[in-house]
């Protein structure tokens, strides 16, 4: 897009990267789309493409009979990251349009031709009003993965998931000593019954009181739950497979438990070294293939939190929708049972795994684990007992089901399930 670099025209960038593209954010992240702007900058734009793609069925809507003919990609992006700042976030009028038109002009003769078009549309979206707007439906999951949803949770579920997506995320902390109360009194925030802080101020992380000492760390509410279902309990010898980017080690560590970290990626490891370090806590790690790595010894116990499609996290990452398809769906359900059998046969006997997914999928889930039992037939299910849990979210082989539109009125959680599978003595 030319020479101009903003928040505003970056975020359109983004954008049409995801729709057009169909490249998540965080590849494009990775290739220095955003490299040109100052950190603040940097967040803003992030923020707007966010909110853009979460609300970009809404925005459509708006835009539809304001269109005679589907602009450019590039022009398009542009008046939906518009649309959205004005009737989503706020933004002044005004100011919303003049970047918007000085963004297409700045983008070359391709562009430059679209500025009367985008300063006609936007002044006529600046006229609705933004509860009109705000009361029109979600965005919709797209098909393949919509209709797998209702026919496992139903229509008004699905529907309920969605509007927690538009919602977007709260900040979730898990505090190293365990004590939710004094750290949410601490910051401000709402201490949950399941023992994690949240958050709602909009703020630099490594900004906020206790990060540099590593009192806590960033962890979704649900995501928190696995470890807190393991019970590591001190000097257990306990493996985190698929460990980085280190939240559920961290957890483990701070138990007390002489923790194996386990993960497949260098580079996420990386970052697992850095959040040990932070919260001074300490834990062995292996950049391995679990497939084919073998320890010394037996465990205690292990957390699987296994590779999986990443839908119950569509609030946390809005592309995904956009850039996901069903084919690779069945080699993922492969590797998770083929993950599951592998860490039975690391444990000792009487030793225990949990397997989590954050995923909304019965086959990565509730079906995963039926699937173990009946290859496994000494293995039991542990319905696991966890403060702030709701009855209700125990499924019908004894694991925990996790969704989106679960504490609405508490801002939600990410869709994620647990089961808690014992080994024979």
């Amino acid at each position: 897009m030319g020479e101009r670099q903003t928040a505003r025209s970056v975020a359109a960038r983004l954008v049409a990267g995801v729709v057009h593209d169909r490249q998540t954010l965080a590849d494009q992240q990775t290739r220095g789309v955003l490299s040109q702007l100052d950190p603040a900058d940097r967040a803003r734009a992030q923020r707007l493409a966010l909110v853009t793609l979460r609300r970009i069925g809404p925005v459509d809507r708006v835009l539809k009979p304001l269109l005679r003919r589907e602009p450019p990609a590039l022009v398009r992006a542009v008046l939906r990251v518009a649309t959205a700042e004005m009737l989503a976030e706020g933004g002044e009028p005004h100011g919303v349009v003049s970047e918007a038109v000085a963004t297409l002009r700045a983008g070359g003769r391709k562009l430059e031709g679209f500025c009367g078009l985008a300063n006609a549309v936007l002044r006529r979206v600046s006229e609705t009003d933004p509860a009109d707007f705000a009361a029109l439906p979600p965005q919709e999951l797209p098909g393949w993965l919509r209709g797998r949803l209702m026919s496992a949770w139903g229509k008004p579920a699905t529907q309920a998931i969605e509007a927690a997506h538009a919602a977007g995320v709260p900040l979730d902390l898990t505090p190293r000593d365990g004590d939710a109360a004094a750290l949410a009194e601490r910051l401000g925030g709402m201490a949950l019954p399941t023992g994690s802080v949240r958050i709602a101020v909009r703020a630099q992380v490594s900004d906020l009181p206790g990060y540099r000492e590593g009192d806590w760390w960033v962890q979704d509410a649900a995501a928190a739950l696995p470890a807190r279902a393991l019970a590591a309990r001190p000097g257990e010898k306990v493996l985190d497979l698929c460990a980085a980017p280190g939240g559920k080690t961290l957890q483990l560590a701070a138990a007390g438990a002489d923790v194996t970290a386990l993960d497949l990626s260098e580079s996420r490891m990386a970052r697992l070294h850095e959040n040990l370090a932070r919260c001074r806590l300490a834990a062995q790690t292996v950049v391995a293939d679990a497939l084919e790595w073998a320890p010394d010894g037996r465990f205690d116990a292990i957390l699987l939190d296994a590779p999986c499609s990443a839908t119950g996290t569509v609030r946390r990452h809005p592309d995904l929708p956009f850039v996901r398809d069903p084919l690779g769906l069945r080699p993922l359900f492969e590797l998770q049972s083929a993950l599951i059998d592998r860490a039975l046969g690391f444990l000792r006997p009487g030793g225990r795994l949990v397997f989590a997914t954050c995923s909304l999928l019965p086959e990565e889930g509730e079906r995963q684990v039926t699937a173990a039992l009946d290859r496994h037939p000494d293995l039991k299910v542990e319905t696991p007992s966890l403060p702030g849990t709701d009855p209700a979210w125990i499924s019908a082989e004894g694991g925990l089901r996790m969704r989106p539109d679960y504490w609405a009125d508490r801002g939600g959680m990410d869709g994620f399930y647990l089961a808690s599978l014992r080994m024979p003595a």
